[in-house]
């Protein structure tokens, strides 16, 4: 005899599930030939510095100084953050789907941004 067991929780990712990925080879690129940096020093030192940042052990504001900000540069840090955040965008066809799903309460969506520190004002809004 098969049980219905009600669903209560729904764990989701949030960076290629409910938003797009944010800072991939992609977005670096288009920062790179927006504010003109060297393509290959970049990605060297986005290299040198993600892995620490994955274990949650570098702040964004410590990784922008490895990767970008090392020198002295003609835009500001506000300038690029608002850049790279403006790279995750909503999937709004599958935000759509979780939240048309989801069955009367109580149930809970526990989502966690992979890396943390990089949370964009999209997953501040949706946490709250």
């Amino acid at each position: 005899m098969k049980r219905n067991i009600p669903i209560t929780t729904l764990f989701l990712d949030i960076g290629g599930v409910l938003l797009t990925n944010g800072w991939d080879r992609h977005a670096r690129k288009r920062a790179a030939a927006k504010f003109k940096l060297e393509w290959d020093e970049m990605e060297d030192r986005h290299r040198l510095n993600f892995a620490t940042c994955e274990e949650g052990k570098l702040t964004l504001e410590e990784y922008l100084s490895r990767t970008v900000f090392y020198e002295e540069r003609p835009f500001t840090r506000d300038q690029f953050r608002k850049f790279m955040f403006a790279q995750s965008q909503p999937y709004s066809e599958m935000i759509e789907l979780v939240t048309g799903s989801i069955p009367k309460p109580p149930f809970r969506i526990i989502s966690q941004p992979f890396y943390p520190q990089f949370s964009t004002p999209h997953l501040r809004e949706s946490n709250q």
